[in-house]
């Protein structure tokens, strides 16, 4: 059995520390922890989702209330990141769902994949760019239809800055 090399003793730092993103990300969408969330992402990062950009923590922060104040609870679920780690920063992807229950009583889930670019400063992966693109939102059995979305091949493929994001069906 070889030595473990610096590149791979890195990699699993970066994977260490980026799975650690996530599970702070998740807490806090639990939470609805606005500061908490937002301490995932660097300074500028960019959010792509349901047809926006928003750019810098103040936006990402706003959206973020908008789309948690109807639920009660998300509960947020990711796979582990396919990742490509190039110092302090890498990018990756990771398929996610979230079970939502909404204060009028209803329920939803959904299933999508999030693009991802991250970087690294003293010691702490955050977000820089989060593309979201979604399969499916409606019924927690999944019985709804699902949307259709670009594809990019397996990784490291990854959207063009000009691709579009999945926006809801009325």
């Amino acid at each position: 059995m070889s030595a473990p090399t610096e590149q791979g003793i890195a990699f699993l730092l970066a994977e260490s520390g980026i799975r650690q993103l996530y599970a702070r990300y998740a807490d806090s969408v639990w939470r609805k922890d606005r500061a908490a969330f937002l301490e995932c992402f660097t300074e500028d990062a960019v959010w792509k989702i349901a047809g926006q950009t928003l750019e810098g923590r103040d936006a990402i922060g706003d959206f973020f209330e908008l789309s948690t104040s109807p639920s009660h609870k998300v509960m947020f679920w990711c796979s582990n990141p396919a990742l490509e780690v190039t110092g302090d920063t890498a990018s990756g992807r990771l398929q996610v769902t979230e079970l939502i229950k909404r204060h009028d009583g209803n329920s939803a889930r959904t299933l999508a994949i999030y693009y991802e670019r991250y970087a690294q400063s003293d010691g702490v992966w955050r977000l820089s760019f989060h593309h979201f693109n979604m399969y499916y939102l409606g019924s927690p059995d999944l019985s709804e239809d699902y949307y259709d979305n670009l594809e990019y091949g397996p990784p490291p493929g990854f959207p063009g800055p000009d691709d579009p994001t999945t926006v809801r069906r009325s």
